[in-house]
């Protein structure tokens, strides 16, 4: 691994061909922006006043939508910086931050939905050790587990990305990704490409199979189990069964792009492709838990209705 070197700057190509529609997808997106503030804030609000709501499945969610604002605070603002302006150039530092973000956003993601997975199994299976299982400490401990691994493994990933000489400046895509810059190098990438597969193992492969294993065991639960129960378990299990299936399916549509020449793929399609993971999840996730939740539904509601009335 050599020292750094190469152009002080990026060029983000894909903004290229969106050039036509920049203003009507400036006004979109800031809107859309402006509803996922709005949403997640309600969420986090509604769960830290309630105090009916402090309980570990809600502390989750919390967490989620806390992590829905992380991601888009380091997408949006210079997204809808760059729709505005003729040349998108963003610096070495300003890259690499970015891509740091978004990437442990990604992986903080995943691993609260697996926290939210066993929180669901040890509900749903072992009922009776649930409140000795799940206690504050544990979540705790748990929601720390989530942010600090991701946190550390995606830095090391950065830091060697960030010591690669670069030959040239192209990017081709809206925000800087590792992949699209390691492949920039001068020189050989074969740690880059092994920190990368053990990050992407120990923070989606591992995950997602935790989480079919949980699911599995709650199917095998409910079999046994009379269609009222089923209803409940459903009912309580849907919203974060969504939500992990679409996260699941946005990431998989960025790492299958980014092993592809995007700028052979209609670019619009790519574009759209390339921002699922940082523009459904953090829209879907509250209204799936603020909506679906009876709990949460019901104090949103109240909420609503009491400040009609002031």
């Amino acid at each position: 691994m050599e020292n750094s070197s190469g152009p002080f700057h990026f060029n983000l190509t894909m903004f290229g061909h969106i050039e036509y529609y920049r203003y009507p997808a400036f006004v979109f997106c800031f809107l859309l922006y402006s509803a996922i503030v709005s949403a997640n804030v309600i969420i986090i609000l509604v769960i830290s006043r309630e105090r009916s709501l402090h309980q570990p499945m809600y502390v989750l969610i919390a967490c989620l939508s806390v992590n829905s604002l992380y991601g888009s605070a380091g997408f949006f603002p210079r997204f809808l910086r760059d729709l505005l302006h003729e040349t998108h150039l963003i610096s070495r530092p300003g890259c690499f931050s970015q891509m740091y973000v978004i990437y442990t956003y990604a992986s903080y993601e995943f691993t609260i939905l697996s926290m939210m997975a066993y929180d669901r199994y040890v509900a749903v299976c072992k009922p009776l050790h649930y409140h000795s299982t799940m206690t504050s400490k544990m979540v705790s401990k748990l929601a720390l587990f989530a942010w600090i691994y991701p946190a550390f493994s995606i830095g090391i990933c950065v830091y060697f990305s960030i010591r690669l000489p670069m030959c040239g400046s192209k990017i081709p895509k809206v925000f800087c990704a590792n992949w699209p810059v390691v492949k920039l190098s001068c020189v050989n990438t074969f740690i880059n490409n092994l920190a990368g597969m053990i990050v992407t193992t120990t923070t989606i492969l591992i995950p997602l199979l935790f989480v079919l294993y949980t699911y599995l065991q709650i199917l095998l639960i409910c079999r046994k189990r009379s269609a009222e129960f089923k209803g409940k378990v459903f009912q309580s299990c849907l919203p974060h069964i969504v939500t992990f299936f679409n996260y699941s399916v946005t990431v998989f549509c960025d790492v299958t792009l980014s092993r592809y020449n995007l700028e052979e793929l209609n670019p619009i399609i790519a574009v759209i492709l390339s921002l699922e993971f940082v523009v459904i999840p953090p829209i879907l996730n509250p209204l799936m838990y603020g909506l679906k939740l009876p709990e949460m539904k019901r104090v949103i509601l109240r909420l609503l209705c009491q400040n009609r009335q002031k």
